[in-house]
């Protein structure tokens, strides 16, 4: 992975941290990895790009890794360094697909880039005003962390700063305690192969090399207004999730596949947080590739 993670300018003169894996005349996918996460985390993806012929771009998200903070940014904001992205690999058209809190990135991108031919949003969020109980379903620690996004100030900032601590020392035979309360059987039982352990651990690592801003400030974009409604996206949608995910239960796929007027729900009972992504990578790719053919 190293030999592929590169540093890039915005035109507003910000470091981005980009990377790509899969064939190189591939058809176009830009990751957005979850929260917290960074670039590194599409080593996830690169067997399976590889099976399927696909070119899968992504960024370590504003504050994560060795991309520069962008203060106040909204979900939104992740376009523009989107087209960033897409210019330095020389990407015209592509398909946006977001894990957890990248999945309301993938559906900016969806809503607001012409050039996005469609999104998957895997295990990804809700708005936070969506009609349902945000956090019903999440595993203590989230609620914890969420409890304390709302109230702000100095002991939210301390709590993400221990949080991140923690996580900037993760490894294979760490992940698993480090997530404690929020993986379910699902999960554990995908994270028992020592490869998916070490990918999520050092994209959970590389997120905090530098700060916690990224992790403080995607909070603060979850919790604010996106910068789009997803009621207005036009192009194809497919919402992934199950119903064994304490990170971000099934209410808010549930949601998202109702909202968006353009979505396919994919409803997976039995999967959790990260066996949905583990254990139907190939699905994903497929479908990846039947929106980018459009």
């Amino acid at each position: 992975m190293d030999d592929v993670i590169e540093i890039i300018t915005t035109p507003d003169g910000r470091a981005l941290e980009v990377a790509r894996v899969g064939v190189d005349d591939g058809a176009a996918v830009v990751f957005h990895h979850g929260s917290p996460g960074a670039a590194s985390m599409v080593g996830a993806l690169e067997a399976v790009a590889r099976r399927h012929g696909l070119l899968i771009v992504t960024m370590s998200r504003a504050g994560y890794g060795h991309s520069d903070a962008r203060p106040g940014r909204n979900v939104a904001s992740v376009v523009e360094d989107v087209v960033s992205l897409r210019r330095h690999y020389g990407i015209s058209r592509y398909v946006a697909m977001g894990w957890s809190g990248g999945g309301p990135h993938a559906l900016a991108c969806a809503a607001l880039d012409v050039d996005c031919l469609g999104a998957l949003s895997v295990a990804g969020v809700a708005p936070i005003d969506a009609d349902f109980d945000w956090t019903e379903g999440m595993g203590p620690e989230n609620l914890e962390e969420f409890a304390l996004a709302r109230e702000g100030g100095e002991a939210y900032v301390a709590h993400m700063n221990a949080v991140a601590s923690e996580f900037a020392t993760a490894r294979a035979q760490s992940i698993v305690a480090l997530f404690g309360g929020l993986l379910s059987d699902a999960d554990r039982a995908a994270l028992a192969d020592e490869s998916t352990r070490e990918t999520l651990a050092r994209g959970c690592r590389d997120a905090f090399v530098s700060s916690a801003a990224g992790f403080i400030d995607d909070d603060r974009a979850f919790f604010s207004p996106w910068g789009f409604d997803p009621a207005s996206i036009e192009v194809p949608v497919e919402v992934w999730f199950g119903d064994q995910d304490l990170m971000v239960p099934p209410t808010h796929g549930d949601w998202l596949a109702r909202t968006v007027p353009t979505a396919i729900a994919v409803h997976r009972p039995a999967e959790g947080h990260v066996s949905l992504l583990t254990s139907h990578a190939d699905d994903l790719a497929v479908s990846l590739l039947a929106m980018a053919s459009r």
